[in-house]
């Protein structure tokens, strides 16, 4: 049987460890809001490529969607490959976040054992090459967090059947190029 002061203790100490993943989980998500250049994100909020162990950015996305999104389903890992996730992304898209994009502190779900944070954002997509616009959600989950709350990897769930369709050059019935369309948010 564990003694109460034991379960005291990791009680603070899980307590303690929830409230540091909450709010660098945070904090990581405000400076996207107007995001610094890629290098000093990923130094700020990341933790330092070692031999042990290095930062990883993953979108999740179907494979055929690669042509067209091609920062979609594979593993940015290394600060060099992150920062050319961010290279790659703007390269298609832009995105525009607002203050509202993502919940207050209290609206990140940590898991202190598993070391992660859930969030759940919303935000505005354009195409760098047609100028097609949509609003859509997206879930963040961050984790592989190290002591002093730098962040080990960052897995994104979006929209790219949207994306997919905005960057095509195609005719869209009703979305034309340079247009903004909301799709059910």
């Amino acid at each position: 049987m564990i003694s109460t002061s034991v379960q005291k203790v990791n009680h603070e100490t899980g307590a303690a460890r929830t409230t540091l993943l909450r709010t660098h989980a945070h904090a990581f998500c405000q400076s996207l809001l107007s995001a610094p250049p890629p290098r000093e994100l990923l130094s700020q909020h990341f933790i330092p490529d070692s031999k042990d162990r290095k930062p990883t950015i993953f979108e999740h996305g179907p494979s055929w969607a690669t042509s067209r999104l091609p920062f979609l389903g594979r593993e940015f890992i290394g600060v060099d490959e992150c920062e050319k996730y961010f290279t790659v992304l703007s390269e298609t898209l832009k995105m525009k976040l607002s203050k509202g994009s993502f919940p207050s502190v209290d609206g990140f779900v940590v898991d202190a054992e598993k070391n992660e944070v859930c969030v759940v954002g919303k935000g505005r997509f354009e195409s760098v090459s047609t100028g097609r616009s949509w609003e859509e959600q997206f879930s963040y989950v961050l984790g592989g967090w190290d002591e002093q709350g730098k962040l080990g990897n960052w897995h994104i769930w979006a929209d790219p059947l949207s994306a997919w369709v905005a960057l095509g050059e195609e005719d869209i019935e009703g979305w034309g190029k340079g247009e903004h369309r909301s799709l059910g948010m």
